[in-house]
């Protein structure tokens, strides 16, 4: 149980790795506070996890509103009495377009959401991390800010900056004792990606199967992971046996990049 005793925020708790991180936190052993735009959704998921709700809240946030991410970090102390670590899970992830067909406005779209976003609800909880003698942020990167792809540069890009946000966190939050990390994904095998399987292997008149080895092809380890794997990175990040690590940019791709 290494997140016995500890609340956990995770804010962007949908069908995919956002649930799979509240529920793995849950259990081992932390309080979690659940937070996305749908409250259906977050009411689904909170159920779930704990129908006695003792170990588990929710509350309805979007990432550009100030009131409500306060609220959101608020609500972690005056039920738990605590905040000790963030998973932020929360982008915007479906901008499409190369570098000459994407508009400026798609670029400004993703640095307010997946930069500005994690920002706010950074510093929101830094007070509360303080009060508790530290705590762990962790943040959620893609690897295709290092490894570039002609379909999503405007994504890619914000991503790229939360990259370099990270490692001036961890420099200017470290003597307080938090920690910054962000866990890179590469393909996820989860509803996004599932469906892009889905709608390539109709389009191409193959079999699912096909695309799927084509993806996994290209890892090493010869499979492609899945959102439970990337939620386990996330959930050892925020727990005390990562008590020595921050500023880290740690790939869970099956081998797929090294670098």
């Amino acid at each position: 149980m290494i997140l016995e005793g500890k609340t956990v925020v995770v804010m962007g708790v949908g069908d995919g790795l956002g649930r799979e991180v509240a529920e793995k936190a849950a259990r081992d052993g932390a309080n979690v506070v659940l937070a996305a735009r749908t409250e259906a959704q977050l009411e689904a998921v909170g159920k779930a996890i704990d129908s006695t709700g003792k170990r588990v809240a929710w509350l309805p946030t979007d990432l550009s509103n100030e009131s409500e991410v306060t609220a959101l970090v608020d609500l972690a102390v005056s039920r738990f009495g605590r905040l000790d670590a963030l998973a932020q899970v929360a982008a915007l992830a479906s901008l499409h377009g190369s570098f000459e067909e994407s508009n400026l406005e798609d670029w400004d779209r993703a640095y307010q959401v997946n930069v500005a976003g994690t920002v706010r609800i950074s510093r929101a909880a830094l007070p509360h991390m303080r009060k508790s003698g530290g705590g762990s942020i962790v943040l959620v990167g893609s690897q295709a800010a290092s490894l570039p792809t002609t379909a999503q540069v405007a994504y890619a890009a914000s991503k790229g900056a939360l990259r370099s946000a990270m490692y001036y966190m961890a420099k200017e939050l470290g003597p307080d004792k938090i920690r910054v990390n962000t866990v890179v994904p590469t393909w996820m095998w989860g509803p996004p990606v599932q469906k892009y399987v889905e709608t390539t292997a109709k389009a191409r008149g193959v079999e699912q199967s096909v695309v799927i080895a084509e993806i996994a092809g290209q890892m090493p380890l010869g499979e492609i992971p899945e959102d439970g794997d990337v939620a386990e990175a996330i959930v050892f990040l925020c727990s005390d046996r990562a008590r020595m690590i921050t500023g880290q940019w740690l790939q869970v791709n099956a081998g797929q990049s090294m670098v």
